[in-house]
């Protein structure tokens, strides 16, 4: 949906992103990869207003930020 501006379940145009972001004490739609807050990725949701359904995406360039942080060893 973030890249064709269609909903993949039911062929609906009407997408909305809700930005993430990174609130007191962790909150918000982010993945922590340091101590602070100040180290959050935030995770964008693209919404399907026909259907609901959802997709999660961060950028690009926070890729290899969340790599370094969660890796599996």
């Amino acid at each position: 949906m973030k890249n064709s501006r269609v909903c993949p379940k039911c062929g609906c145009g009407d997408i909305i992103k809700v930005d993430g972001y990174a609130g007191a004490y962790g909150s918000g739609n982010n993945i922590m990869v340091g101590k602070t807050i100040f180290s959050a990725v935030n995770v964008n949701r693209y919404i399907c207003c026909g259907c609901g359904f959802t997709e999660e995406w961060i950028d690009r360039e926070d890729i290899e930020k969340v790599r370094k942080s969660k890796r599996v060893r």
